[in-house]
């Protein structure tokens, strides 16, 4: 898929989770990764700590690029407005829910930055057919994730968050789309626990 664009540097295809509970050992570890890593994500771990504001405004004047893992999931104003809050302050990408309406107003919201992408979650590795049939869905997980890439891609998202089980190749076929990028966080090595993720 040469017409896909491509990250030249391994520490820009690199994203490391700062998946730890204080902003001081998030700032140990970026230090300690500064030569080789340009791209962090932040979730909810270590987004609501003490200090990560000044924390992503650190990198990002360092030079870093910054995922924002907060899987936004609001009314469409809401979400248009952190998105476009979060465009101004330079970060990379951000995580919205594979809601048509939320991801219409993220797209919205970034403008026309070519610098802040939009990622849509499909739907979290913490579920499985049960879930989601417990929750009211009639889609079994497979027909759900193409289901949510198609709309993503419709709805001018720049990629979607999949599991290390799903085929990148094959997702964009489905969405129709050969430039939509995927994303596969928190991949673990072989024997590792899985913890809630199923």
């Amino acid at each position: 898929m040469a017409d896909r664009p491509t990250p030249k540097l391994m520490a820009d295809r690199l994203i490391v989770a700062l998946d730890v509970p204080s902003v001081d050992q998030a700032r140990a570890l970026t230090d300690r990764l500064d030569p080789v890593v340009n791209f962090y994500k932040i979730g909810m771990w270590l987004f609501y700590a003490p200090g990560a504001e000044r924390l992503i405004d650190d990198l990002i004047r360092r030079g870093k690029k910054i995922f924002l893992d907060c899987k936004m999931y609001d009314i469409g104003e809401t979400v248009k407005q952190g998105v476009a809050r979060a465009t101004d302050r330079g970060v990379s990408i951000i995580t919205v829910h594979g809601d048509p309406e939320i991801m219409q107003a993220a797209v919205a919201g970034k403008g026309g930055s070519a610098e802040t992408r939009i990622f849509a979650i499909s739907v979290l590795t913490s579920m499985n057919d049960a879930s989601l049939a417990a929750l009211g869905y009639r889609l079994a997980m497979k027909d759900l994730i193409d289901l949510r890439v198609k709309l993503a891609s419709e709805c001018g998202c720049d990629g979607v968050i999949a599991s290390a089980s799903d085929d990148p190749n094959g997702l964009r076929q489905v969405a129709g789309n050969p430039r939509l990028l995927v994303g596969t966080p928190g991949i673990r090595p072989a024997g590792s626990a899985v913890d809630d993720h199923k």
